[in-house]
């Protein structure tokens, strides 16, 4: 069975430039990190692929998955654990067939219609959000609130990992709404001490 991590760090270097995405990788696991996202919206396939290859080498000798957003081709030439796709990203069915059975796939929702087509395309967790909304990705959305993360998680057999907006201080809520974990940027991102505030994550979560 796939283990789905419940503190999954997404690397951004748009929202800030002073650490790269293979230094937020690196202090995010010290800090406690079971999960990290890559997420490059800018560069050359070639850098992404040799950034990912790095973060791949931290993550495994960790014994924690690394998750490729969108680039299945990145994934691929990486070595990747799996892929992070949106509904406007590569399809969940061609990822799979591409990736493998072993591959984690995760799946974007923000309702739970959403929600339902990725666990009938094959997700094997479900992103949901942005609960409290988000200065880091322009078209996500309106914020959908804890209800829906308890609506969603109640109603879909798949892990629901929150996002948008996640504070240390969010955790208690969104765990007891039924969220099986969340995936943090600004907070650990946008930190003087990005290891610090991924501890205090890891902390919150009690686990």
């Amino acid at each position: 069975m796939k283990k789905i991590g419940r503190f999954h760090l997404i690397t951004d270097t748009v929202i800030q430039s002073r650490f790269s995405h293979v230094e937020l990788a690196r202090m995010a696991i010290k800090g406690g990190a079971d999960t990290i996202q890559y997420r490059s919206k800018s560069g050359s396939t070639r850098e992404m692929i040799d950034a990912a290859i790095k973060i791949k080498a931290m993550c495994a000798e960790a014994g924690i998955p690394l998750i490729i957003n969108d680039r299945v081709d990145v994934a691929i030439a990486s070595g990747a654990d799996g892929v992070h796709l949106g509904d406007d990203d590569f399809p969940i069915p061609l990822a799979r067939k591409l990736l493998g059975p072993g591959a984690i796939i995760g799946g974007s929702a923000g309702n739970i219609d959403e929600a339902l087509k990725c666990l009938n395309d094959g997700a094997d967790y479900i992103g949901s959000g942005p609960v409290y909304g988000t200065k880091t990705k322009s078209d996500a959305g309106v914020a959908i609130g804890v209800e829906s993360i308890r609506l969603i998680s109640g109603k879909i057999p798949l892990p629901v990992v929150a996002i948008g907006g996640v504070t240390a201080g969010d955790v208690d809520e969104l765990m007891a709404a039924g969220a099986h974990g969340v995936a943090v940027i600004s907070a650990v991102c946008l930190s003087d001490d990005p290891e610090r505030e991924a501890r205090r994550f890891r902390n919150s979560m009690g686990f």
